[in-house]
């Protein structure tokens, strides 16, 4: 069969909103886009394990420590997920790690910015968790078979977090005083780099073109963007705190909220590695996986020596 009649089969499966699975033909250009895809939103959930676990000793409650500690530990199941979703299309985990580690491979820039009171927490539940929920229930229709599959999971324990985080800021907005203003101060610090997490604008997006020609998405970065401030505004309102935007108004028109766009020249900075925890963040990564490095000899080892009893038998 020809290489011409791989690609029509390939349409064909687009067109008809079937999987693409490991084993297909598929173009260079759609496994490597889907590889720095899917390896960077699994870096993204590992790395955003260490704004939040640093938190966990310092819950106010028990109950909201054990809530935490399941949450983290839920991400870094999506991880998991991921890493081997990236797998089945032909990059070793200890490729997408090394990239990591290296800088090479990026993560949402949202992980760089610090969780400096416990109001943080319950912004990242409802702002960031929120803006992930958007983004990725449409990759639940994702083209890449692997990948549809773990957001089905995925999408479910998101919404278990966004409601995780909107609960502390309703406590919070509706408590003392001092703690409504925690709430707003948390609001103001991540609400832009929350619409940053949609991506650039659709215009000087280099990647959204064939993601959504290939169905890897399903909705344009701006389109999104719009539907989350929709979303998020009433939530805010009723929480009586202010989203941070002199410029926010309805637009009957388009029945949706005008907005300030982010600052997109901060954004390619933190892209960039000059967040305000870029480093921190890898260094606490490397550190992770230095130190790890016994509990991977071992078990490698473990797996062998299994497989030549196995064998022997």
């Amino acid at each position: 069969m020809s290489t011409i009649d791989f690609e029509a089969i390939f349409e064909a499966k687009l067109a008809n909103n079937e999987f693409i699975e490991p084993k297909d033909w598929m173009p260079e250009n759609y496994r490597k886009h889907l590889i720095r895809q899917v390896s960077q939103h699994a870096h993204s959930e590992i790395v955003g394990m260490l704004p939040e676990g640093n938190w966990i000793s310092r819950a106010p409650s028990l109950r909201a420590k054990l809530v935490l500690l399941a949450k983290v530990q839920d991400e870094g199941g999506h991880g998991l997920y991921l890493y081997t979703a990236a797998e089945s299309l032909g990059v070793s985990r200890d490729e997408m790690l090394e990239a990591l580690h290296t800088g090479k491979a990026k993560y949402s820039s949202i992980f760089n910015y610090p969780t400096l009171t416990w109001a943080d927490i319950g912004a990242i539940g409802w702002l960031v968790d929120g803006a992930a929920i958007m983004n990725q229930v449409m990759l639940q229709r994702s083209s890449y078979g692997p990948y549809s599959r773990a957001m089905v999971r995925i999408c479910k324990e998101e919404s278990f977090h966004q409601r995780q985080g909107y609960e502390i800021m309703t406590r919070m907005a509706f408590g003392t005083p001092d703690q409504k203003e925690m709430a707003q101060d948390a609001l103001n610090r991540w609400w832009y780099p929350s619409l940053m997490m949609f991506g650039p604008p659709d215009a000087e997006s280099p990647n959204s073109e064939n993601a959504l020609k290939w169905r890897i998405k399903r909705e344009s970065n701006d389109h999104l963007r719009q539907r989350f401030v929709d979303q998020t505004v009433v939530q805010a309102e009723y929480l009586n705190i202010s989203i941070p935007d002199k410029n926010l108004k309805w637009n009957e028109s388009k029945k949706g909220y005008d907005f300030s766009p982010p600052n997109w020249e901060e954004f390619k900075n933190v892209v960039k590695g000059n967040g305000i925890c870029n480093k921190e963040r890898l260094e606490a990564r490397n550190k992770a996986h230095n130190e790890g490095a016994w509990v991977r000899e071992a078990a490698a080892a473990y797996a062998k020596k299994q497989n030549q009893l196995s064998t022997a038998a």
